[in-house]
């Protein structure tokens, strides 16, 4: 909410109607863009490294 209403200045109603991405995608501009890889990307960097595809299987 702090990121909404104080530092973008959202009115509330506009806050409430915002999604998600919309205030992630505000989030990023604001802090200059993603700096961490998603989960979801590391815990399927991780089961692709200890289960790499082999041929022939």
């Amino acid at each position: 909410m702090m990121l909404g209403l104080s530092v973008l200045r959202w009115s509330p109603d506009q806050f409430w109607r915002a999604t998600p991405g919309e205030l992630f995608a505000a989030w990023e501009g604001l802090s200059g863009g993603r700096r961490v890889e998603p989960a979801v990307s590391r815990d399927l960097r991780r089961m692709m490294d200890a289960f790499p595809d082999v041929d022939g299987e």
